[in-house]
């Protein structure tokens, strides 16, 4: 299968204003799965530079830097991927798991390196719901696919245009969220019992859909020897060939597509939009 995905961002600034230098998340990152067969990026006004570089989570993405000033900035990027088959259960564990358990224990290697993945602050509530589905699975990949396959059912996934995200406890009172929103509470709920995860930020090709599509936000949560596993809570199913991610962190904020600033006092608008087809060619 190939898709193809045209991503179209554009800022409006109410005032000219000079760009400070940009980073732009926006490379789908290394998978078995996929392989990018044709890729463009147009940014305008037309930067000084831009260069491909590697942040501290490993994560491919463009730094640009401006001259001037502009009343507003667009950024246009087309791919044309190619798609492979890919079994999300095809992993098994290189390390005794006891189940279940009420707070998962990594060895001491892997906690070193995951301390990020698994900073959260105490909920009993997240960590109740967890325990719940804990108890009602049979082993840890059951468990986390009932986990997952409930947030999808018990809250709803709304569309909201602001850029803010809502914190944890808030999206699991409210019982409703976008996908980002469901995303983050859901990391919170695995680091509530002691497994290490993070959020991503990329593109989910639906086939249902003809139009409609948008930046999509998963998790992905890390068990010893089967490595990072995505789950999408908006959907309630572990990922597969049609999740490109763009980039992966222990937070939010790390994994927005647009990261940079402007100088000066004006106000700045956003629209975004995302095309993703099954090409012919």
């Amino acid at each position: 299968m190939k898709l193809e995905i045209q991503h179209f961002s554009q800022y409006k600034y109410s005032e000219r204003v000079v760009l400070n230098p940009h980073l732009l998340f926006l490379i789908p990152q290394q998978r078995s799965y996929f392989k990018v067969e044709r890729s463009r990026v147009q940014i305008h006004p037309e930067p000084d530079a831009v260069h491909e570089r590697i942040d501290m989570l490993g994560n491919t993405h463009y730094q640009t830097w401006f001259q001037g000033e502009t009343d507003s900035l667009s950024i246009e990027v087309d791919y044309i991927i190619n798609i492979y088959p890919f079994n999300p259960f095809g992993f098994l564990f290189t390390e005794f798991i006891a189940y279940p358990f009420s707070f998962f224990q990594y060895s001491t290697d892997k906690q070193l390196f995951l301390q990020a993945f698994l900073h959260t602050e105490k909920n009993l509530d997240l960590g109740h719901y967890a325990s719940q589905f804990m108890n009602e699975s049979k082993d840890l990949v059951s468990f986390l696919f009932n986990l997952t396959e409930s947030i999808h059912n018990d809250w709803k996934h709304i569309i909201r245009e602001e850029e803010n995200l809502w914190s944890a406890d808030f999206t699991f009172k409210q019982q409703k969220g976008s996908c980002r929103d469901l995303s983050w509470m859901l990391v919170h709920i695995l680091r509530n019992i002691g497994l290490a995860s993070r959020f991503i930020s990329g593109y989910a090709y639906n086939p249902e859909l003809k139009e409609g599509h948008e930046l999509h936000a998963w998790v992905e949560v890390y068990l010893p020897g089967a490595g990072w596993i995505g789950l999408d809570p908006s959907l309630g199913l572990f990922t597969d060939n049609h999740y490109i991610p763009l980039a992966t962190g222990y937070s939010a904020e790390l994994v927005s597509p647009v990261q940079g600033n402007f100088g000066g006092s004006a106000l700045s608008e956003l629209k975004a939009e995302v095309w993703i087809r099954r090409s012919e060619g």
